[in-house]
């Protein structure tokens, strides 16, 4: 049997045409479980895909890494005036960019991530409004704000949005051990209204 040039032509497309019909293996997605762990490999290294925003007007934290939103966490403050710390005292939250310095578990709600508030912006911030005179002049600008959790006992608090701390960002118990597994010290925080 002989073949043409044209019959070779006629051969070859439509062996190639046969192919590119051949459905390719998708990827398989990776489960949230493993993101996860790989995430967590990943942050033992200097390496952190993390950046946490406290929306207080929504009473939510955020979680982000580099493909976007992670986790959300309901969460409580101090003060229901929700505006800007302004001294130690006023069980107010404040507002700005922060990291995470420390982290520890509290004999009294266990895990916390502590920021590193006040810091040179803060003070910044405070040392203005002393100046304007919204302050009094003997106020401290305070210190020792973290994102921590509730007591075991008192979850309801997140619940009702019963702000029970000194100006800290409080998360259910159950919620901050998760939280606190994963987040590494650096990780970045905007708090904001």
């Amino acid at each position: 049997m002989k073949f043409t040039r044209l019959s070779q032509i006629c051969m070859l497309t439509l062996g190639v045409m046969l192919f590119s019909f051949i459905p390719v293996p998708k990827k398989k997605s990776t489960s949230k479980k493993a993101a996860k762990q790989i995430k967590r490999v990943k942050k033992d290294s200097v390496y952190n895909p993390y950046y946490i925003i406290v929306d207080k007007s929504e009473y939510e934290l955020y979680v982000y890494d580099e493909e976007g939103w992670y986790a959300t966490y309901p969460i409580v403050f101090g003060s229901k005036d929700l505006s800007d710390k302004m001294r130690e005292g006023d069980k107010k939250t404040p507002e700005g960019n922060f990291k995470v310095i420390l982290k520890k578990i509290h004999q009294n709600w266990g895990p916390e991530l502590l920021l590193d508030y006040p810091n040179d912006i803060s003070v910044q911030k405070f040392k203005e409004r002393k100046a304007k005179g919204l302050v009094p002049k003997n106020a401290k600008i305070g210190n020792g704000i973290a994102i921590h959790a509730t007591r075991p006992q008192e979850e309801w608090t997140i619940d009702n949005f019963y702000n029970w701390t000194d100006g800290c960002v409080s998360v259910k118990y159950t919620e901050m051990k998760d939280l606190y597994s994963y987040i590494p010290l650096g990780t970045p925080v905007t708090i904001r209204q």
